[in-house]
């Protein structure tokens, strides 16, 4: 599974999958959204309609599923 860490390592390709994954996410808030990951929980909830631990949970399964895609292009390139 990819970590907080993870995701924001490589913030502009990873903001691009989130941004399929959660579509109203704004580009000019980008930046600010990679620094804390409770922030971002929190503007995730607020920009879709969730509750914060709805949006957790939301963020968990995006980390969760981004973690079995690296996985799996990293397995296809053996």
């Amino acid at each position: 599974m990819l970590n907080w860490t993870d995701l924001t390592q490589d913030w502009d390709a990873m903001y691009a999958r989130a941004k399929r994954r959660f579509p109203n996410l704004r580009e000019q808030d980008k930046t600010q959204l990679s620094k804390d990951r409770k922030g971002f929980e929190a503007y995730l909830a607020k920009r879709h309609h969730l509750t914060v631990n709805e949006a957790r949970e939301e963020l968990e399964d995006f980390l969760f599923t981004e973690g079995l895609n690296r996985e799996f292009s990293r397995g296809l390139g053996k």
